[in-house]
């Protein structure tokens, strides 16, 4: 079985090429950072392919080299991220719109390319990374929260126009995961706001929680679709937020 898993030069991405190896899949790990891709790919026999999903001639070229390499049995749309946590009247909306190009756009983009060879195999399943942001809001949330509403309606429609087809369409939606990344990017660098988030959690998710999750719902038979599983920490509460001991 072949996956191609977008975001894969680290966190939750990484992970998941990680954990598909060790079960035996032949995984295409998709990201810009050529660097990290390649000891990745030195680590767990993994190969990939540099692209940025959200540049049109980057995502064909990617697909036009995935596919000529075998059939694909598996895509997980992992790509994605946040900037800022601003109230809406404070609102980067040049933020907001690569969020969206990101999460959305992007999932699109590569999604739409590569469906013609996920059909062709007739066992195929497409996998979105999402978040609890795609299920319920939070304050200072709202750009990246519209852009994970998005993806997951994505999701929702895809199943329903293909599911004569046979094609599972899984979501996996994590609520705190720490890694190493995420925040960080999310605050523009700023270790310490990015470090404050997981201060007094107790053991928040990690990317290889979330890993096994996705590696689980990709290799149960193919007639069982999960539809959708949100993950959390203990920690966190439903309404999304979490407890933090002193």
């Amino acid at each position: 079985m072949r996956a191609v898993v977008t975001g894969a030069s680290s966190g939750i991405g990484a992970a998941t090429v990680r954990a598909l190896v060790a079960r035996g899949w032949d995984v295409v790990g998709v990201a810009r950072r050529a660097d990290k891709l390649a000891a990745l790919a030195q680590e767990t026999g993994a190969s990939y392919v540099v692209s940025d999903i959200t540049r049109d001639d980057d995502v064909a070229a990617m697909v036009a080299e995935v596919t000529s390499a075998g059939p694909v049995h598996a895509l997980v749309n992992n790509a994605g991220g946040a900037i800022g946590l601003e109230r809406i009247e404070e609102a980067d909306i040049a933020a907001w719109r690569a969020m969206y190009e990101l999460n959305a756009i992007g999932t699109v983009q590569v999604t739409k390319a590569l469906l013609p060879a996920l059909l062709a195999t007739r066992a195929a399943s497409v996998l979105f990374v999402t978040s609890t942001a795609a299920h319920r809001p939070y304050e200072g949330g709202t750009g990246y929260v519209m852009a994970k509403h998005a993806e997951r309606v994505l999701m929702h429609t895809l199943r329903m126009e293909h599911n004569k087809d046979d094609l599972r369409v899984i979501e996996i939606a994590p609520g705190m995961v720490h890694t190493e990344e995420f925040s960080l990017t999310r605050f523009g660098g700023d270790q310490a706001r990015a470090d404050a988030v997981y201060a007094g959690v107790r053991n928040p998710l990690t990317a290889e929680d979330v890993a096994e999750a996705i590696a689980w719902s990709l290799t149960l038979p193919h007639h069982v679709n999960v539809d959708s599983m949100i993950l959390c920490p203990v920690a966190q509460r439903y309404d999304g937020s979490v407890r933090r001991d002193s």
